[in-house]
This record gives C-alpha cells, sequence and structure tokens, in this order.
C-alpha cells in the first residue's frame, strides 16, 4: 500500500516545479518513474523506523505518515538537484520528518490507527524473591 501517491504531491508542489525536478529529458512533462522512485524511497525510510513496532506495510495509512512521506517524497526530488539549492522549508520539514520518525521507531510516539505490534526483542518480566522470613500469625 502505497503511503502516498503524486497527487498528493502536486498538491503541495506546484506542477512546473515537479516537471522542473523529474524532466532530466526535457519533454516538459512530469516523469512518472522518478516521482514514484521519490515515493519508494521515502517509504522505505518510513518502514525502517516503524518495523519494529508495527506491522508493514502500514495499514490504515495514518494521515500523518501520508504528509511525512510526502515531505521526504518531495525532498528527495529536489535533492536530485545538485545544483540547486535545497530550500529551506525543505530542509525543515525532512529534519522535522525524520524527528518525528526517530521517536515512533523509539516508542515515544504511537500511530494512533495502527496497532503496535510487541518487539521480536521484547521478554516477559521474571520476577523472584527470597523465602519470606516473616509470616503473619503465629505459627
Amino acid at each position: 500500500m502505497a503511503y502516498c501517491t503524486q497527487e498528493d504531491i502536486t498538491e503541495q508542489l506546484p506542477t512546473a516545479d515537479l516537471v522542473a525536478l523529474t524532466d532530466d529529458e526535457g519533454f516538459g512533462e512530469v516523469n512518472a518513474s522518478r516521482v514514484s522512485r521519490a515515493i519508494n524511497d521515502a517509504e522505505a525510510l518510513i518502514d525502517a523506523h516503524c518495523q519494529a513496532r508495527y506491522p508493514l506495510p502500514l495499514d490504515p495509512v495514518p494521515s500523518i505518515i501520508r504528509r511525512i512521506c510526502v515531505d521526504l517524497a518531495i525532498y528527495n526530488l529536489f535533492s536530485r538537484r545538485v545544483d540547486d539549492d535545497l530550500p529551506k522549508v525543505r530542509e525543515s520539514r525532512k529534519a522535522d520528518a525524520m524527528r518525528f520518525l526517530e521517536k515512533v521507531a523509539s516508542g515515544g510516539i504511537l500511530l494512533g490507527a495502527v496497532t503496535p505490534e510487541p518487539s521480536a526483542n521484547a521478554q516477559a518480566a521474571i520476577v523472584s524473591a527470597p523465602e519470606r522470613n516473616f509470616r503473619r500469625g503465629l505459627e
């Protein structure tokens, strides 16, 4: 299940900018395979952070994950252009997304619609104590 679509990206980025970021050949249109690659890379990064706590792929996709996927995909598209300076807002959104994903990975933030699964490393607590020296009543 895709965490975001090209249409989600065009809601945040004008089509002309998307053409400029993906049309290496100069055809004057969006290269859908480059957009798809940017989305897949963003999804892989999200999954890498969520895999220890949630069954993958995330289903249903929480709206915050869709937004983060869009931000990361747009960042990936901008970072293809090494000759251009990355817009500060894109750098900031990527940094925010990474902080959020790190908190998800550590358990500091839970994704509400998705039920976490126990970590593979989780173990039941074993409690032991020495025998009691004192008892209630007279025996």
